[in-house]
């Protein structure tokens, strides 16, 4: 195979790469940029919503108490610790709160909810992109419910 030499190569095309991969780049960097953020959005929200079904679960554990309402709320009180606990990687950002009620479904139950939401556009985990943010959420959330027979509460 034959090689041209050099000179016979037009001078208008030397660079001609550097320019390309300048006019490329920054949507390469964006759409690589989007996945991981969004990966890590994600993670997030798979985190929120097992830390959450931790803290159901949490709720189902005997708590002393001499009434059933102080049990409830002691049992409430173990789900949102534990809760928290599952999302310490989220720092002190990830907010718990139950809720106590009756089931709708059965109103001879009690039913225990937990909620965990993360305030993703006041603390984002990965530093965002100007427009990128236009198309994230901002607040990550999940809820979990428990249902507690009263009889065996105490």
């Amino acid at each position: 195979m034959r090689r041209l030499p050099r000179a016979a190569l037009p001078l208008h095309e030397f660079g001609s790469a550097a320019v390309e991969f300048a006019l490329v780049f920054p949507l390469l960097f964006t759409v690589l940029y989007g996945i991981v953020t969004y990966s890590v959005l994600l993670v997030a929200e798979q985190s929120l919503t097992l830390a959450a079904e931790e803290g159901a679960r949490a709720a189902l554990h005997y708590e002393s108490a001499t009434s059933v309402v102080e049990a409830l709320a002691a049992r409430s009180s173990n789900a949102c610790s534990v809760a928290t606990q599952a999302t310490a990687w989220l720092g002190a950002y990830a907010q718990c709160s139950t809720q106590t009620q009756s089931c709708s479904y059965n109103s001879a139950m009690d039913c225990v909810q937990v909620t965990l939401t993360y305030n993703y556009a006041g603390h984002p985990i990965v530093p965002t992109l100007p427009l990128l943010s236009l198309a994230l959420p901002k607040t990550l959330s999940s809820v979990a419910t428990v249902q507690l027979d009263p009889e065996n509460v105490l």
